[in-house]
C-alpha cells in the first residue's frame, strides 16, 4: 500500500537511531544524547553524599516527554503497518487522562512531527488556565468528574469521542513499565547509588528503574546502555514517594482512583524477597511538613521543579532518620511543566 505523501513525510522524519546503543541514543529526537539530562550533586542538611536526578531539562520540562517520544515511535509502527498493507485505515487518535503534564508533554510531541491531535480527559475541577494551554496546543479536551469511580479504557474513549483510536492510559500494549521510561532508568542504576528516591503518581518511572534493576540483577549479558555494579544494584533501596492526601501540593501523586498502576505490596514483596532490590525498598506516602521543607531547599539550590517532582526529596527527609548519613543517595526530580 502507499501512504499518502504527507504520511510518507512523517514516517521519514521519525528516526530512531537505536533502541539500546549508548553512542546512538534516541532521545530527545532533536539532538539525541545519553544522558540527556543532567546528574547533579545537591547539598541536603544531614547527609554527605545527595545527587539529584534533573528531568526539568526536558523540553517542555518533565520526565513524560520521553514518554511523548516513545508514543511518536508507536505511531511510526502504525505507519509502517499502513505502508505494509497489513492493516487499512488511517492513523488512530490517541486518549488520556491528564491534569496537564503529560498531555502537553504528548500533544507537543505529536504536533512536531504533524500527527493526530491528542483526545484529553480532564477533570472538571482542573484549574482553567491549564485547560486553555492544553487547548491552545491543539489537544481536543474532554470533561468528567473523575473522582466518582475509576473509568475502564472503553469509557475513556466512549468519554473522548474515539471509538476507533487507543486510550494510553490503561493500555499494557505499550509497555509503560519497561519502555517508557528505560533510558533514564538506566540513568538512574548506574550512579550505584544505596538510596533512590522516586516519585509515584502513575507507578509507570518506578516500576520501569525495578523492572531494568531486575533485568541487569539477573543478566548474564547486560545491556550495552548498563555501567553499574551489580552487588550495589542488588542492595539499591528503591524508595516511591506518593501521597493519600487529597488536598496535597503534590496533585500529581494523588488520584483518588489509579485503576491502571500494577504496583502492589506482593509485587514488591517479590522483588525484595528475590534480591531484585534493598530490603526497604517500598512506596511510602508523604506528610506535607516535609514536602515544604524539599520545596524551600530545592529553590534555595536553584532546582526547577514543582511539588510532585521533588517528591523524593520531601521523603528523604521525612525518613531523615532510617537512612545513613553517609550512604549515596540519588534523588529523582521529574520536574516542572512549562505551561
Amino acid at each position: 500500500m502507499v501512504l499518502l505523501k504527507k504520511e510518507e513525510q512523517i514516517l521519514q522524519s521519525i528516526v530512531v537511531p537505536s533502541e539500546n546503543n549508548p553512542n546512538k541514543p534516541e532521545f530527545p529526537p532533536e539532538q539525541p544524547h545519553w544522558p540527556s539530562t543532567p546528574t547533579v550533586r545537591i547539598k541536603v542538611p544531614g547527609f554527605t553524599n545527595v545527587w539529584l536526578k534533573d528531568e526539568s531539562k526536558n523540553p517542555t520540562g518533565t520526565h513524560k516527554d520521553r514518554m511523548a517520544w516513545e508514543l511518536v515511535v508507536t505511531y511510526r509502527d502504525f505507519l509502517l503497518a499502513l505502508k505494509s498493507g497489513k492493516v487499512k485505515g488511517k492513523l488512530p487518535q490517541l486518549s488520556i487522562i491528564s491534569s496537564g503534564s503529560a498531555a502537553v508533554a504528548i500533544q507537543t510531541m505529536l504536533k512536531q512531527y504533524g500527527l493526530p491531535n491528542l483526545k484529553v480527559l480532564v477533570d472538571s475541577s482542573l484549574d482553567e488556565s491549564v485547560k486553555e494551554v492544553l487547548k491552545k496546543l491543539g489537544c481536543e479536551l474532554y470533561e468528567a468528574e473523575l473522582s466518582r469511580q475509576a473509568l475502564e479504557w472503553k469509557e475513556i474513549l466512549a468519554l473522548t469521542d474515539n471509538p476507533e483510536g487507543f486510550d494510553i492510559t490503561s493500555s499494557e500494549a505499550l509497555d509503560p513499565t519497561t519502555r517508557f521510561y528505560d533510558w533514564m532508568s538506566y540513568d538512574v542504576i548506574n550512579k550505584n547509588a544505596e538510596y533512590v528516591f522516586v516519585p509515584f503518581g502513575t507507578g509507570n518511572l518506578y516500576e520501569n528503574i525495578l523492572n531494568v534493576a531486575k533485568k541487569e540483577v539477573n543478566a548474564e549479558k547486560h545491556d550495552p546502555r548498563f555501567r553499574g555494579d551489580v552487588e550495589v544494584l542488588r542492595k539499591c533501596n528503591f524508595i516511591g514517594a506518593t501521597t493519600n492526601n487529597p488536598k496535597s501540593k503534590a496533585d500529581k501523586l494523588f488520584s483518588p482512583h489509579l485503576p491502571f498502576v500494577h504496583y502492589d505490596e506482593q509485587w514488591i514483596g517479590f522483588y525484595r524477597a528475590a534480591g531484585y532490590c534493598g530490603p526497604e525498598s517500598n512506596v511510602y506516602p508523604l506528610q506535607e511538613k516535609f514536602l515544604d521543607q524539599a520545596l524551600e531547599l530545592a529553590e534555595s539550590q536553584g532546582i526547577d521543579c514543582e511539588p510532585s517532582g521533588i517528591a523524593g526529596l520531601a521523603l528523604l527527609l521525612q525518613m531523615a532518620d532510617r537512612v545513613p548519613k553517609d550512604a549515596k543517595i540519588l534523588i529523582v526530580n521529574t520536574g516542572k511543566t512549562k505551561y
